[in-house]
């Protein structure tokens, strides 16, 4: 199906009516249909999974998507079916993603609430509340990076307004003047709960607080709403900043199928099922001479392309048990052999961890146009560190400063990836990613996967740690497990300028989403500095000192603490091999247990409390794949599980340091 806008933008109502209703009415039936045999599916049990249907909704999503060129782009919601077909996705292949079938839309993975394909401009149904609209706004940065006069329709529910990540995109793409429409779908409930219970402003209001501008709009009269589109479109593709949208309309069905509705009464429901959006353009239609018949002709083809589509995906294969893996990452590419290092060599002690970052990311600017950086401050301050100084003035409009918004921020990563360019944006602080897990954990992590390979998602999010210096609780924290636990996400912990410099090149170019954790009490630490076209490969680890009686696995400044206290042992005859893991995901297994065959005893130290923790992970590969090569029990040693506190005192005792892992590894020797 080929989407198209008006047929005739200059001529009068009438000419505009009949020339352009049919197929608006087509849509809205095709819309319609697609939805009611969905629900018998899923009454039939054909469809498995959750069904959020928009029937009563169908003039906003077609009216929102008329003046849409193929180039533009929409993000959508769990209700998202309308939006997906009215911007042109076929019946068909969302029929079979539904019934979670390989020839699905994501092929099986997404199901009805995650329906995407970039491709076509869909940007994907979400099933998180409100989530789609920060990623809105990284479709709409990609389109100003590239030069593209591009649109974003960013489609919501009333209920996603009292999310945070609404006022955050809506903020952003405020200040950054980006090309999108905010679409509200107001139903009038969220959820179970009736909208005047859930705000106390006005969209109008909430607007005008942003500085954007504000349109109302009967949202069950396509004509109305296609009309007020073609013209806020038109402003916003022209420059003249983004708009907020509120379409007024009404879901018949309940928030979910199988919903009891206890929360509304029959009356409300027929008054607004008596301004059913079909029927209300089957009487334009007749107001401009558009026989009837002719309309019934269009019902018919509609039921016979849409019973052709239910055939094809009931006789869809499903994805087979072995594809199950499929698109949890994309394949890496070879960064070939890594370059050795030698002590003493090129830049020795004088070339620090602050400039490794600041030249990885000055390299890749400079090498590849698809690469931008944001974040808080990372621009005209140069970021809190001062690692970012001089960077925007090298690469103007390419490095961005943010509001203090970090699910806006990780959002417009996710989206401006899936848009095709590679985002590096900053989270100031590692415990400051609590704000925008829900952007990692359900868009940039799952997105490849839930479509199918079909959203690229090539983004690096550069954050740092480090406890030691009395940071307290909320500054101190080495999540690095958190992030290890979710599946789809590569996590960076590198311990070296060298190492720093080539990982995060490395993650830059990588196509999967990469976490970078740096530790900020190594920013001053030198070493060699490595040459331009430096990369370290993800996913393996680094034997920082060869040994023979006992492995010592680490990472990040960790390591340096490792380092000491194998030279403290080195004099008591105690010959300990350091494994600096560098990529915590993917874990470098090989080299662990090859260490361990070697070795015959393990001892794992970490910045992170000690229970539940990657040193954990270690332990159980060694008890199951090394199990033949244990000579004596593992042994960890890491913080206790409290948070980290602030008083020097209690961080000097809570944080162990060279002379605990040694006391760890004397006794492991023993054994």
């Amino acid at each position: 199906m080929t989407v198209t806008g008006p047929a005739s933008p200059g001529a009068g109502t009438a000419d505009r009516a009949a020339a352009d209703l049919p197929e608006m009415y087509r849509r809205m039936r095709r819309i319609r249909r697609f939805e009611e045999r969905a629900s018998e599916l899923y009454r039939a049990t054909e469809v498995p999974g959750f069904l959020h249907l928009s029937i009563g909704q169908e003039a906003s999503a077609v009216g929102a998507c008329w003046p849409l060129r193929d180039s533009d782009a929409i993000t959508s919601t769990h209700r998202g079916h309308g939006h997906c077909l009215a911007k042109g996705l076929d019946a068909a292949s969302m029929f079979a993603e539904l019934m979670g079938r390989e020839s699905g839309t994501c092929r099986g993975r997404g199901g009805s609430m995650h329906i995407a394909d970039p491709g076509r401009g869909v940007y994907g149904a979400n099933g998180i509340v409100g989530a789609g609209l920060p990623i809105a706004g990284g479709v709409a940065t990609a389109f100003r990076l590239t030069g593209r006069d591009g649109v974003v329709v960013a489609f919501f529910g009333d209920g996603a307004v009292a999310a945070g990540a609404f006022h955050e995109a809506v903020n952003l793409a405020a200040v950054w003047d980006l090309p999108i429409v905010f679409l509200c779908e107001n139903n009038h409930y969220a959820e179970f709960s009736r909208v005047e219970d859930q705000h106390r402003a006005t969209l109008a209001a909430r607007a005008a607080g942003y500085g954007l501008g504000y349109e109302y709009v009967d949202g069950n009269d396509v004509a109305a709403v296609a009309a007020l589109m073609t013209t806020v479109v038109d402003g916003v593709r022209h420059g003249r900043g983004p708009v907020l949208v509120e379409a007024d309309t009404y879901r018949w069905h309940g928030h979910y199928e199988g919903d009891p509705e206890r929360y509304r009464d029959a009356a409300e429901l027929s008054r607004w099922r008596s301004r059913d959006p079909l029927e209300l353009a089957r009487n334009r239609l007749a107001a401009a001479g558009v026989a009837a018949e002719d309309v019934d002709d269009i019902d018919r083809e509609i039921e016979d392309e849409l019973a052709d589509a239910v055939a094809f995906a009931r006789a869809a294969p499903e994805p087979a048990a072995s594809t199950l893996a499929d698109f949890v990452t994309a394949p890496r590419p070879d960064t070939g052999p890594e370059e050795s290092l030698v002590a003493g060599g090129r830049g020795a002690n004088r070339y620090r961890v602050m400039d490794a970052v600041r030249d990885a990311l000055d390299q890749e600017l400079a090498l590849d146009p698809s690469v931008f950086v944001a974040g808080i401050d990372v621009a005209a301050g140069g970021n809190v560190f001062g690692l970012t100084r001089g960077l925007a003035e090298a690469y103007p409009g390419r490095v961005r400063d943010t509001p203090i918004s970090e699910t806006a921020i990780v959002g417009v990563a996710v989206g401006a990836a899936m848009a095709g360019l590679r985002p590096v944006v900053e989270i100031m602080y590692l415990d400051f990613v609590g704000a925008c897990f829900d952007q990692l954990l359900n868009q940039a992590a799952k997105l490849r996967f839930m479509t199918g390979g079909r959203a690229p998602m090539s983004l690096v999010v550069r954050t740092q740690f480090g406890a030691g210096r009395s940071s307290g609780s909320q500054h101190s924290q080495s999540l690095e497990a958190l992030l290890a636990h979710i599946p789809g996400l590569t996590v960076v912990m590198p311990s070296t300028p060298a190492d720093t410099y080539g990982l995060l090149r490395a993650a830059i170019r990588d196509p999967n989403p990469v976490v970078v954790v740096e530790n900020r009490l190594l920013y001053g630490l030198r070493g060699a500095k490595p040459p331009p076209d430096h990369l370290v490969p993800l996913g393996r680890a680094a034997i920082r000192r060869e040994g023979t009686d006992v492995t010592l696995v680490s990472w990040s400044r960790m390591v340096h603490e490792a380092l000491a206290a194998a030279e403290q042992l080195a004099e008591e005859d105690v010959s300990v091999e350091v494994v600096d893991l560098r990529t915590i995901v993917p874990l470098d297994r090989a080299t662990v247990l090859g260490s361990l065959a070697r070795t015959n005893r393990l001892v794992i130290a970490h910045e992170a409390v000690q229970d539940f923790g990657v040193g954990a992970e270690l332990a159980a590969l060694a008890v199951s794949d090394g199990f033949w090569h244990l000579d004596a029990p593992v042994v960890r040693v890491a913080p206790p599980p409290t948070p980290a506190p602030y008083a020097p005192s209690l961080e000097r005792a809570w944080l162990p340091d060279r002379h605990a892992i040694a006391a760890a590894i004397r006794e492991v020797v023993r054994v």
